[in-house]
């Protein structure tokens, strides 16, 4: 069984917060998986269903910070739609994390990640190369294992920090992209980018 792993990290102009709790998508109808193998042929998910699933989530109350009491419960939040940027920035790190046999929000400085030369990007910064600037709030969250997208939410909604970046009302776009590669560390990693752009 392949141990399963979540991180997120969100980034704001005016504030950067960083929270690392342990914590991963195509255009259209088409399949939103890459694969080496077909040992993973149940992930194969369009566009439509990891927003569906986001946007279920966002339509409920929920106390992301359950034993926290200086939090609260937030929601239910609108609907994300989905951004093509945004997407190409997940897929990209996702496929740098499974390629890299890497996992976490900074890129492995390899050619898999868009500085390819020894120095690891960071989300803000593969999210700005991908087209998506003059943005209000960015945010993050990859995962590692998760084998459908009923567990991988279960997962990330079972983290406050995750689950805080999936319910934020900053957010108006998302885009998410899974990799496999069975030869990697998890298998299948999968990335969550948030985002808004300044009105």
């Amino acid at each position: 069984m392949l141990n399963k792993f979540l991180k997120n990290k969100t980034y704001s102009l005016i504030l950067i917060i960083s929270l690392f709790s342990g914590c991963g998508g195509t255009s259209g109808n088409s399949t939103t998986v890459l694969s080496e193998t077909k040992d993973y042929t149940k992930i194969s998910l369009n566009q439509q269903e990891l927003l569906n699933a986001i946007n279920e989530a966002r339509s409920v109350q929920r106390d992301c910070y359950p034993d926290d009491s200086n939090y609260g419960v937030v929601g239910p939040v609108p609907p994300l739609y989905w951004n093509e940027e945004l997407y190409a920035s997940a897929l990209e790190h996702s496929t740098d994390l499974a390629y890299s046999n890497t996992f976490s929000h900074y890129g492995s400085g390899t050619d898999y990640d868009i500085t390819g030369n020894g120095s690891p990007s960071a989300f803000n910064e593969r999210i700005l190369a991908n087209g998506y600037g003059s943005y209000y709030s960015v945010g993050e969250n990859i995962a590692g294992g998760q084998q459908s997208i009923e567990e991988v939410m279960e997962a990330w909604l079972a983290s406050p920090g995750h689950c805080s970046n999936i319910m934020s009302d900053k957010y108006t776009e998302v885009g998410v992209a899974i990799v496999t590669r069975e030869e990697s560390t998890y298998g299948i990693y999968w990335t969550q980018n948030f985002g808004s752009k300044r009105q």
